[in-house]
């Protein structure tokens, strides 16, 4: 896996918030422009918009309402480009997208700079996994007629369809040790698919929610709404969970739907693994949301309410259009402040998120830590010059503040180290080493409430070692069953130690709220 398509993770019209921030405030009426520069909020892959140019991707989040109580918000904030140090291995610019996929240019940002950009396609580091296959099957698997990419279907069908008859299996004759570690092979380039499969995978009560078939309850099964992804990640989980330690399974038949859900994972080129994570939970959301029919957006204002019960009145009117296992899980909110440095107004807005992503703070010496990137991540800013807002109150543009803070905390807590950059004339990755907490990560210093539940344990990483010019990605995963770490490394499966889980090949973490 080297190289890979980056694309700004923000959704006009998007299904988690275009209706949802029409509650946020009366105080600004230019609702359009703020939805288009919102960041990291929500992902509406399912409608493929184009990506509009970001203003503030070098932090990776939200940012609040600019105009504090209405009128036109700086042009420059809403139109400039700006760099990012974005997710994707070619930086995760915020402007603009490499075409090297054969997906629609519908999903290139809107912005000039978003020129298609030819990448020369480099084989992923585990690319000889499939050439150690074919030796060790003797091309057995090729004369049947089927390849390499065999589906894992027949098997994941037997297991879907007698799964009630197999949990006795899964549960009894097979050693609990042994639950779970099932390698995944590398289709080619699909080192990223594998590593954010095998963190799920071991993300417990979405395994869970699969094993017991809970997930065919709310399984959308409209005309209008295809559930094949859900229902191949499904069986993808349960074989996992029900094989020999000592198969690798083929996830072919899910890469089928996830490309069809978003085009961009079509044929095998290297891709990014947390925008990869973002299209795959936007997908399995729409597709087990259990609001089948959407209320009308209708513009509530709720300014007049404290910030504690304006927030609680907003996350509510967001599960009248978005209420899924997958929010249940994923889904926190996040407050955003911004204070005139004049008449001291404060306008606050509520927004949902799936995942933070931080960027690493910079020392001159000693280790960064992961509570530096979350304070350089909700640190106050100040919008002057160009940026300046407009204040309803002083009927001017004036200097003012920014703060974000976390309203709610959601049971799974990603949080994404922004490790690529991109520069005018090459991309770079930052190695630097993020030491992070694996148990009792505190996080209530960046609540809106800091009595909030927010203490977290560790329980998978997904790593990219290498350079943006070529580079694999891996997993490491605490097994929920037996409480042991295990690298996942595409179709190869090998027990850790707990020590060597931080590195600084770190990419996206995982964590579990305490208490769950």
């Amino acid at each position: 896996m080297s190289r890979v398509s980056s694309t700004a993770k923000r959704y006009t019209g998007s299904s988690y918030t275009s209706h949802y921030n029409s509650y946020g405030s009366s105080l600004t009426p230019s609702l359009g422009s703020y939805e288009r520069d919102k960041l990291y909020l929500s992902s509406s892959a399912s409608r493929f918009r184009n990506y509009s140019s970001s203003s503030e991707p070098d932090r990776g989040r939200p940012i609040p309402r600019t105009d504090l109580l209405g009128g036109r918000r700086s042009e420059s904030l809403s139109r400039t480009p700006a760099k990012s140090y974005g997710s994707g291995l070619n930086g995760g610019s915020g402007y603009s997208s490499y075409s090297y996929s054969p997906a629609p240019t519908s999903y290139l940002s809107s912005s000039p700079v978003s020129s298609s950009i030819s990448l020369s396609r480099r084989k992923s580091v585990s690319q000889s996994d499939l050439t150690h296959d074919l030796s060790a099957l003797r091309l057995s698997e090729t004369s049947s007629g089927n390849g390499l990419k065999q589906s894992y279907q027949s098997r994941g069908t037997d297991v879907s369809d007698s799964y009630g008859r197999a949990r006795s299996s899964y549960g009894l004759s097979r050693s609990s040790t042994a639950q779970g570690l099932v390698g995944l092979r590398n289709l080619g380039n699909t080192c990223f698919m594998n590593s954010i499969l095998q963190c799920l995978s071991n993300t417990q009560s979405l395994r869970d929610y699969c094993l017991h078939n809970s997930h065919c309850r709310d399984l959308n099964n409209n005309s209008r709404t295809n559930t094949a992804l859900m229902e191949e990640f499904a069986k993808l989980i349960q074989t996992m969970w029900t094989s020999s330690s000592s198969e690798a399974v083929s996830p072919s038949e899910f890469k089928t739907q996830i490309q069809r859900y978003a085009p961009r994972f079509v044929g095998y080129n290297q891709q990014d693994a947390q925008e990869f994570l973002r299209f795959l939970l936007d997908g399995l959301h729409n597709e087990v949301n259990r609001v089948t029919v959407r209320p009308r957006g209708n513009m509530e204002d709720f300014d007049h309410l404290p910030d504690e019960e304006k927030g609680k009145k907003m996350w509510a009117k967001y599960l009248e259009r978005e209420d899924s296992k997958i929010v249940d899980l994923f889904v926190g909110q996040l407050k955003s402040s911004l204070t005139c440095s004049e008449c001291g107004y404060c306008s606050t807005v509520f927004d949902p998120f799936w995942d933070l992503s931080l960027p690493i703070a910079k020392k001159g010496y000693g280790e960064v830590s992961l509570m530096d990137c979350m304070r350089l991540f909700t640190k106050e800013d100040v919008l002057d010059g160009d940026e300046k807002p407009t204040c309803y109150r002083c009927k001017a543009r004036r200097r003012c503040t920014k703060k974000f803070t976390v309203q709610k905390f959601p049971k799974i807590l990603v949080l994404h180290l922004k490790r690529f950059s991109e520069a005018r004339v090459r991309t770079s990755k930052l190695s630097t080493f993020v030491n992070f907490s694996m148990k009792d990560l505190d996080l209530r210093e960046f609540a809106s409430d800091r009595s909030s539940s927010a203490v977290y344990t560790l329980y998978a990483v997904s790593n990219h070692s290498g350079t943006t010019m070529g580079g694999h990605y891996t997993a490491y995963c605490c097994n929920p069953k037996n409480g042991e770490w295990y690298t996942y490394n595409d179709s190869r499966v090998t027990p850790m130690s707990a020590s060597q889980v931080r590195s600084s090949d770190a990419y996206v973490l995982f964590y579990e709220r305490a208490g769950l």
